[in-house]
């Protein structure tokens, strides 16, 4: 079986000039389902300042969906996390 390991620097994205990792990436790097890892970022909100989440709008997340073929289904509109705070989130997780 090939190994499906997916180098990170592939799941960190340029979006409104900030590097983003989606949160369907987060939870696989951390491996934790989708699900816990929203919840943990709902109930920590508190936590982390404004900007260390947010969601992508119907043109950033068109755009990015473009790049991907495992996306063409998914409309989903996934949660971006930002800059260091994608490692201080695993605190919460």
């Amino acid at each position: 079986m090939k190994d499906a390991t997916i180098p990170i620097q592939d799941m960190i994205y340029e979006i409104r000039g900030q590097k983003v990792m989606l949160d369907r990436d987060l939870a696989k790097l951390y491996g934790v389902e989708l699900k816990a890892l929203n919840q943990a970022a709902k109930r920590n909100i508190g936590r982390f300042p404004s900007d260390f989440m947010f969601r992508l709008t119907d043109e950033e997340w068109k755009n990015l969906r473009s790049h991907f073929v495992t996306f063409s289904k998914d409309n989903r509109k996934y949660k971006s996390f930002t800059g260091f705070y994608m490692q201080l989130y695993s605190s919460c997780i």
